[in-house]
């Protein structure tokens, strides 16, 4: 038995029949189910399912699966994805001045926790900003924002040019339009350093302090033209007291916004969120 794996998800109107579809469909074509994970909302009418599996049967090829579950998908009005989980999807950092999320994705990247390939580190600032960071065979991209139109026009060529699948804004200041939202919709993922909906904007941990709030946290979301509205991947808080500072509250927000970032990378590019209108369905490891 091979031990390459492939993984399918879908989504569609709940019904009887869509998980023994799947496993026999799977089994036909000489398929061994791995790891299995599935949802049904009761509030949405919508089921959901993730299935890892290799092949027991070396001769069927990728290609010919996912032909083949076409008629299944039509049958059942699923949206669905299914791939090699070999293949390293093509992901694009945007920083500003902060770049703690940035060392510590690229640091995952290297030690080898984020399965992908870093395509470019753009940048509404230059690279002397970041002199003291190694980004190694990384192309730095520095589009300042003279207009924010063209800046972005520049960041959505360069998407395309080098087949960008996923875009990363790593503490990126600066706010994305309707239509580059609209772009980038799906594969767009934002930190941002509030528990959300809370506090919104760039000074979330000072409103934080002047609420006198007890716990601080952060939230990785998927980026929609409502600003820190979209459908969130993943969140963590940490408690605090009346003697923390703003400056405490930032550093200690930092950790946060690490960690709870890195984790929505990499359930993203481990196919184990989808979409649920305004919300996501996580399937967690």
């Amino acid at each position: 038995m091979s031990h390459h794996q492939y993984v399918l998800t879908l989504s569609c109107p709940d019904r009887p029949g869509i998980v023994s579809a799947v496993s026999t469909f799977l089994a036909h074509n000489g398929q061994n189910i791995i790891d299995a994970q599935q949802f049904d909302d009761a509030e949405t009418g919508r089921f959901f399912m993730r299935v890892v599996f290799n092949a027991a049967d070396l001769a069927v090829r990728l290609p010919a699966l996912q032909t083949g579950f076409d008629a299944i998908a039509e049958r059942f009005r699923m949206t669905w994805h299914m791939r090699d989980r070999a293949a390293q999807r093509k992901v694009m950092l945007l920083v500003s001045k902060s770049d703690h999320c940035l060392v510590d994705i690229l640091y995952r990247w290297r030690t080898g926790e984020l399965k992908m390939i870093p395509t470019a580190i753009v940048s509404n600032h230059p690279r002397e900003t970041y002199a003291h960071l190694d980004f190694g065979e990384i192309p730095f991209h520095y589009f300042p924002v003279t207009s924010k139109a063209s800046q972005e026009a520049q960041v959505l060529k360069l998407v395309e040019e080098t087949g960008t699948d996923l875009v990363v804004l790593a503490r990126y200041m600066q706010i994305l339009s309707n239509d580059m939202s609209a772009r980038l919709s799906g594969r767009c993922i934002n930190i941002h350093h509030s528990f959300l909906p809370g506090f919104k904007g760039a000074k979330a941990y000072h409103q934080a302090h002047e609420r006198g709030v007890k716990l601080i946290g952060a939230t990785a979301h998927y980026v929609t033209s409502d600003l820190d509205e979209g459908p969130i991947i993943d969140q963590d808080v940490e408690r605090i007291s009346h003697r923390d500072t703003p400056e405490a509250l930032v550093r200690k927000g930092r950790d946060i916004e690490r960690r709870v970032l890195a984790r929505a990378i990499r359930h993203h590019l481990d196919d184990r969120v989808i979409l649920n209108g305004r919300k996501t369905v996580v399937f967690m490891d």
